[in-house]
């Protein structure tokens, strides 16, 4: 044998057991997924249980990942459809290529549409996105929704009063259950300050940066969300643990070692959760079928945006089974399967607690270094933001990893009761793992959402505005341009006359200057506010005390501040002339003399939240014809009665003015990161709390079914199905208590720690925990409840019956 020979046997002999190695994986990995097809109705039950559980979970973690692409794909059709705005000097001069549009937004009932109403300048002006040609004037296109609204709705019809000639494509909405449409109008409709010229469509999609707390609110939402449902795929894997091991110790019966019978049993795992994936799938291309049909919180999708990207699905294709098999062979690490049987029946050893309180503190130590300076500077958010996100698992599953030892440590302890009592805390005391795994999901869910709750309440008052509104004294306010004083009269008459309005609040505005100043410019000029109204109107804008037509006051404000103008005195002439930019006309000046009698008054805010300074007149003061470019305002108070009351009140604006000012008054406004955020969170949530209810009652019939038999026996012997019936109630409650117990321990720290990162004030909305975990244990109820009828089916005596 030379030497090369020799040593290049080696090399031959050890390759040669690498090879066997992984044969003999391959094999028995094809025998274990061969027992869960061929291995009778049991076996293909269990597998069953199985896909449908991981199944649900790989459905919504598609979902989920969907999201980034959904998300991207409306806000590009949005930017799309978005009106270009350029610079001031660079805005297009008119010409064939050139349109005019106003907006034409509206609210109807609880929900918004939002128009365009377009002119033409030319014979070939730009197209929005979905239509193929422009309305001529008295036409509108409408989105599909829209067109069964008006369909519905008489009243919607009456303010939208254009024919409809065709439906917006999809490329023109931002999802199905958009509401918007494109109306024709005549060029003569717009005044100055209500139409922009456009050349083309389109704009960039706005780079937000969200706020800290905004984005940790995201990140740890994401956590909340997905941390349930990883849960439940690994609890699925585990499904017909016992009936498995069984069938395992009968493998070694005939000869398979032990490492033979832990391949076999991931094989099984390995199978299922192959076989959930292909469910997942499918019930993924079902539901993306079903969004298009769906509308949460005004948000929408078409089913093309549901697409998860390639490097996540492929993600989840290989974690999945990975995740199937490893939680397999951990759970039969501690279980000694031997040819007679398996050593589970005997009393198991007690958890080890260490390596529980291990995870929450290695959580909370990622987290304790982001406090007071969570996403202060831009180039360390994106590390911050991986490191806020680990910190949070950690700590929920950590939470969760706790849960088995705290019900091992509590039912040890239990002793004398009534007979479901004692048979549902035996079962507890053999086997408290299976019941734990069966509310993890709820317990790591409602940690999580009180953790979010805290940060959440912090959030929406930073993003969360007064706006000085008081819907109590008007509920509906209009903005309209008005020639002179018979347009206003005539606009005030007509809103007196429209149903469901109880007070009409009216003024006109204008502005005044110095009857002596020679300049022209507002820059150089000092100008002040006229306002012209009724008694009643005044006496919302200030404190005038008594009042006739005929008065005129000079309203001051409470803070008075150092550049406001005084040349408006009692005695004193001022220049009526303005143009609509404010620069006064000092030619041939319109002069009015204020009255010696006018009295000063304090102003106060007005139902928008306005202080009214400046000339305070009733119509018997001063002609409102002789004002320049005089602006209406009119507030509505409307009869709660009368339904529908603040749409006549719309109806009435839209009939008014072509381009109406219509808005409801409200007394707080948020930002729009944080709507949307929100209700991003709440489309989770709900989805969330779906899977973990259909997930509860999987994991229960699960049980059930491996009992079956036991169950069987019990009636047989004289057990009252009452009995049984309490005793799987109490085997669940028991669980649920110390779960939620849990939960609420570790939301509060998780809870108080983000609040410590964004540098707020540690506070709880003590209602809205007790709402949530309500809502957990109302889940669980109601799953207890579901799983009663197929609990008395698997009492009858055929239970008894084997193959």
């Amino acid at each position: 044998m030379t030497i090369e020979e020799s040593a290049a046997e080696p090399r031959e002999r050890t390759a040669l057991p690498r090879r066997g190695a992984i044969t003999r994986w391959a094999a028995d990995l094809a025998m274990g997924a061969r027992f869960a097809v061929t291995g009778g109705r049991e076996s293909w039950a269990r597998t069953l249980m199985t896909a449908i559980g991981v199944g649900l979970g790989v459905a919504l973690l598609l979902l989920a990942s969907s999201a980034p692409h959904a998300y991207h794909a409306r806000e590009d059709r949005s930017a799309a459809r978005e009106a270009y705005e350029p610079g001031n000097d660079t805005k297009p001069k008119a010409g064939p290529h050139t349109i005019r549009i106003a907006g034409g937004n509206t609210t109807f009932r609880e929900d918004s549409i939002e128009g365009t109403l377009l002119a033409p300048d030319g014979n070939s002006p730009p197209k929005p996105p979905g239509v193929d040609r422009l309305p001529a004037p008295g036409q509108m296109w409408v989105s599909p929704a829209l067109k069964k609204l008006l369909a519905d709705h008489d009243l919607l019809r009456q303010r939208l009063p254009y024919r409809v000639v065709g439906t917006i494509a999809d490329g023109g909405l931002s999802g199905p259950a958009d509401l918007r449409y494109y109306a024709g109008v005549d060029a003569g409709v717009f005044g100055d300050a209500h139409a922009e010229r456009v050349d083309h469509w389109g704009t960039e999609p706005p780079d937000q940066v969200l706020s800290p707390g905004v984005l940790l609110l995201v990140v740890v939402g994401c956590v909340v969300l997905l941390v349930p449902v990883l849960i439940f795929i690994a609890t699925a894997a585990r499904f017909g643990g016992e009936r498995r091991d069984r069938r395992l110790a009968a493998l070694r019966l005939v000869g398979a070692d032990s490492h033979m019978t832990r391949r076999i049993a991931a094989g099984e795992a390995l199978f299922g959760s192959l076989l959930g994936l292909a469910a997942g799938g499918l019930m993924f291309l079902a539901v993306r079928r079903l969004v298009s049909t769906v509308s949460l919180w005004d948000v929408s999708f078409f089913a093309a945006d549901i697409r998860p990207s390639a490097p996540l699905a492929l993600l989840i294709a290989v974690v999945v089974p990975a995740s199937a098999v490893l939680v397999t062979l951990f759970a039969l690490r501690g279980i000694a399967i031997e040819p007679l049987g398996v050593v589970r029946n005997a009393t198991p050893r007690r958890r080890r607690l260490w390596w529980r309180l291990l995870l929450p503190v290695l959580g909370m130590g990622l987290l304790v270094p982001l406090a007071g300076g969570f996403g202060a500077t831009s180039h360390s958010r994106d590390a911050e933001t991986y490191q806020a996100a680990a910190g949070a698992v950690l700590v929920l599953i950590g939470t969760t990893a706790l849960l088995p030892w705290l019900v091992e440590a509590v039912v040890e302890r239990f002793g004398r009761g009534p007979v479901s009592w004692q048979l549902a805390t035996r079962r507890l005391q053999l086997s408290s793992g299976t019941a734990a795994r069966a509310v993890s999901g709820i317990t790591v869910a409602v940690a999580g959402a009180i953790a979010i709750q805290m940060l959440f309440a912090t959030v929406q008052d930073t993003q969360t505005k007064l706006t000085g509104q008081d819907p109590q004294r008007a509920q509906i306010g209009m903005t309209l341009d008005v020639d002179n004083g018979a347009q206003a009269s005539a606009a005030l008459a007509k809103y007196r006359a429209t149903k469901g309005v109880r007070q009409v609040f009216g003024s006109v505005g204008a502005s005044v200057a110095e009857a002596r100043s020679k300049a022209t410019s507002r820059e150089d000029v000092d100008v002040q506010s006229i306002t012209v109204a009724d008694c009643p109107t005044l006496r919302e804008m200030a404190d005038i005390g008594r009042c006739s037509d005929g008065d005129v006051f000079l309203g001051k404000l409470s803070i008075p501040y150092e550049e406001e103008p005084d040349f408006a005195k009692p005695g004193a002439q001022v220049n009526l002339r303005l143009d609509h930019n404010g620069n006064v006309i000092t030619r041939n000046p319109e002069l009015w003399t204020i009255p010696r009698s006018t009295r000063t008054v304090t102003a106060k805010d007005d139902p928008q939240g306005a202080e009214n300074s400046g000339i305070l007149a009733t119509p018997g003061a001063i002609d409102v014809a002789r004002l320049s470019d005089p602006t209406a305002q009119i507030l509505l108070r409307l009869d709660p009665r009368v339904p529908d009351a603040a749409e006549y009140a719309r109806n009435t604006g839209a009939a008014l003015t072509p381009v109406p000012d219509v808005y409801s008054l409200t007394s707080t406004t948020e930002s729009g990161q944080f709507s949307a955020v929100r209700k991003g969170l709440f489309i989770g949530a709900t989805a969330t709390l779906l899977l973990i209810g259909a997930s509860m009652v999987v994991s229960t019939l699960e049980q059930l079914r491996e009992r079956r038999r036991l169950l069987s026996v019990l009636v047989a012997f004289g057990t009252r199905r009452a009995t049984l019936s309490w005793s799987v109630l109490w085997q669940t409650a028991i669980p649920v208590v110390l779960g939620l117990a849990l939960s609420i321990a570790g939301g509060l720290a998780l809870g108080t720690m983000l609040l410590e990162m964004v540098n707020e004030p540690w506070t709880v909305d003590w209602t809205n925990l007790t709402l949530m975990t309500g809502v957990g244990a109302g889940v669980i109820g109601l799953v207890t409840l579901v799983s009663l009828p197929p609990l008395w089916r698997m009492m009858r005596p055929e239970g008894l019956r084997t193959e």
